[in-house]
């Protein structure tokens, strides 16, 4: 059983709003940096925006960078990717991902380094 579990998927409209959530149910959440993933049907899965350990120093893919931003409350093990002027090319799987990284920073483009994985919330953007 996956220690991660992401939730806020639906579907919304063309410029809607969604804040999904990531809740870790292991030990030590505040050690992992988060990464947020997506797929699109048919598509590779991609890095959309992780965040460190502090809660600081977010990076961002240039495709959602100015409309995502991301935060974490270590008191509640949850990390939230908040989603605004949502687009149709934003439909598809989100997972989030746990880091044990030993620097504390998060490496977006690097799945691969990510030691845990969630099951995935869909989006789906459409009128």
């Amino acid at each position: 059983q996956s220690l991660l579990v992401e939730s806020g998927g639906d579907l919304v409209q063309p410029g809607g709003s969604l804040r999904l959530s990531c809740t870790f149910s292991g030990n030590l959440f505040n050690y992992y940096a988060i990464g947020w993933f997506r797929q699109a049907p048919g598509k590779e899965r991609e890095g959309i925006v992780c965040i460190d350990v502090a809660g600081r120093n977010p990076a961002f893919a240039d495709s959602v960078k100015g409309r995502f931003t991301v935060s974490r409350d270590d008191a509640k093990k949850t990390a939230y990717l908040q989603m605004t002027n949502l687009k149709p090319e934003d439909t598809g799987k989100y997972y989030c991902a746990a880091d044990g990284t030993v620097n504390g920073f998060c490496r977006l483009n690097e799945a691969r380094a990510y030691d845990h994985w969630g099951q995935g919330t869909q989006v789906t953007v459409s009128s």
